[in-house]
């Protein structure tokens, strides 16, 4: 095994994905909520394993040169983050307590999936970071080398999500309480309102 480029993926790809942003927003709370959580987190580590694959490949090269693609991602990022801000705002002023699906209302496996794939594909800081920053350093490294690199990055990527959305039920006593509830919306609210600015500004510079 080579340690280096393991370690190299490993610790790049941690550094990108702990971030705060849409997509860690919405792993956490599907983890307090205890709703499909492990189809979540599948489906995100699935998600970053062909991203990550297909970044370090060679696509990564083309995709940076692609301004047309770069607009239609940030055009349709930011409408999907600015639908969910809404939401999360408007959930901020409804009292509630941490709930089982039962109580709260389970919304269905395709329902769910629908969302954590628009978090993951309609955000294009995950192509930014996940196929470009990382798809480039892993082409630089040795042929032989990339696999391990690969195989790091993958690792980080499944053991974050896995401690997010399973690690979120120990904040459960928390959330038992209304008005925590309605200070993780109004944040997620904000994180995505700032996450839109940043695409904006991004694409109009």
């Amino acid at each position: 095994m080579q340690w280096t480029p393991f370690i190299t993926g490993l610790a790049l790809s941690a550094s990108l994905i702990v971030a705060i942003g849409a997509q860690n927003a919405f792993v956490l709370r599907q983890g307090l909520r205890r709703e499909h959580v492990l189809a979540i987190v599948l489906f995100c580590a699935l998600a970053d394993i062909v991203l990550i694959s297909v970044g370090v490949s060679g696509v990564a090269a083309v995709f940076g040169n692609s301004r047309l693609l770069t607009t239609l991602l940030t055009a349709g990022g930011a409408i999907f983050l600015t639908w969910y801000s809404v939401q999360s705002f408007r959930n901020a002023f409804r009292p509630r307590a941490l709930q089982s699906a039962e109580e709260s209302g389970q919304r269905s496996l395709r329902s769910t999936l629908t969302q954590a794939a628009g978090f993951t594909f309609l955000n294009p800081h995950v192509y930014l970071d996940t196929v470009l920053l990382l798809g480039s350093m892993g082409a630089r490294q040795p042929a032989d080398a990339r696999i391990w690199f690969v195989g790091g990055a993958i690792v980080a990527s499944g053991a974050w999500f896995s401690s997010l959305g399973f690690g979120a039920r120990l904040l459960a006593p928390l959330f038992a309480r209304p008005m925590a509830w309605r200070v993780l919306d109004f944040l997620i609210g904000v994180t995505m309102l700032a996450l839109v600015a940043m695409l904006l500004v991004q694409a109009f510079k």
